[in-house]
């Protein structure tokens, strides 16, 4: 290890250790979770392109590195990682590397022996900041806005894919899609069929459409949401998660907005409204819908205990909805796998 530098945009240094092979500068998002475990769930969700992701809780890699069952796409996607307390010594029957020997094989940069929960007080008072991983001490960062890329473009597969042989053919609109998803959704009589965040297909037979999760900006995905718009006046149901939710919002000409600091980690509280029930839920998001512009006929399903925040939309028909969370988990509680089972229940209505 050698010694490294987080410098923020608001001139806040951090010092730490970073592994030799790390030579580059790397900049990105800094953003906390507060998820104790599921670090490969973690890392490897598309959602988190674009950023650098500190967590919270102190120690990784206490368990090691599976061989990919617990990820949510082939590599990781965080532009770096910032802990406290390196594990190197895993111990976990499935383990097949060492946390700091799969950040290497992804050319992932680390910066460990930071105080995060110091450096997860800053982000709360500041809000998210820009931020660079270096071994320079005497580097002055050039911050560019790295969120102003369109993320959900570069994460979105390029081709169509069918899974599944089921009865009832689903569309998944891919914008940064994590794989538990699709495993909760081939649960079911369904032929899933995967395509591209840019996708038309609206000309398409189909029994129901899932929006995906994905990094950054709804707004950015202009095209994605012109076509929904035109799917929303069908008679066939919509299930959205996470970004699905904010596209949902603003396909129906509703707005959405950046929150502070986002919500990240596994341990989120939500309100389900319709039935006034509390669950946790997984949740990794930067942008909410803001209830305010919502058009009649639709209403607010959920709600986020902490901050009061939209965590669910829905029309009052039942045949359009969304959640800001991810019931399907992957790390985190699975409470919520019920909305995966009324998406189906109306599609068999038909």
């Amino acid at each position: 290890m050698k010694k490294a530098y987080l410098k923020l945009a608001n001139g806040s240094i951090f010092e730490g250790l970073s592994p030799e092979w790390q030579t580059d500068d790397n900049y990105g998002e800094v953003v906390f979770n507060t998820g104790m475990t599921g670090y490969e769930e973690t890392l490897t969700d598309p959602s988190y392109s674009g950023q650098i992701l500190t967590f919270t809780f102190p120690i990784l890699g206490n368990y090691g590195v599976s061989k990919g069952n617990r990820w949510e796409s082939d590599k990781i996607h965080t532009k770096g990682v910032i802990c406290e307390t390196l594990y190197d010594d895993p111990h976990h029957y499935s383990s097949v590397e060492t946390f700091l020997q799969w950040l290497q094989k992804h050319n992932v940069p680390l910066i460990c022996g930071v105080d995060t929960r110091e450096l997860t007080k800053v982000i709360r008072e500041h809000g998210v900041l820009s931020g660079v991983i270096t071994t320079n001490p005497d580097l002055v960062p050039n911050f560019s806005d790295s969120m102003a890329i369109n993320w959900v473009e570069k994460v979105s597969p390029q081709k169509v894919e069918t899974l599944g042989n089921g009865k009832h053919k689903v569309i998944m609109v891919d914008c940064g899609a994590k794989e538990n998803i699709i495993r909760c959704l081939l649960d079911f009589d369904i032929t899933l069929k995967r395509v591209p965040f840019d996708y038309d297909y609206s000309e398409e037979d189909y029994d129901g459409v899932m929006l995906s999760n994905g990094p950054g900006d709804p707004k950015q995905c202009a095209r994605t949401v012109e076509i929904l718009s035109k799917e929303l006046k069908s008679d066939k149901p919509i299930f959205g998660i996470c970004l699905g939710s904010q596209l949902m919002a603003l396909a129906i000409g509703a707005n959405t907005y950046k929150l502070k600091f986002g919500h990240r980690g596994h341990n989120q509280p939500c309100i389900d409204l319709k039935r006034d029930r509390c669950y946790l839920t997984s949740q990794n998001h930067s942008y909410a819908v803001d209830d305010s512009t919502l058009p009649e006929g639709w209403e607010v399903t959920f709600r986020h205990l902490n901050d009061n925040t939209v965590a669910g939309v829905a029309h009052t028909s039942g045949m359009y909805s969304a959640v800001q969370f991810h019931p399907e988990a992957s790390s985190g509680p699975q409470d919520t796998f019920y909305l995966f089972e009324q998406f189906f229940a109306r599609i068999l209505k038909g």
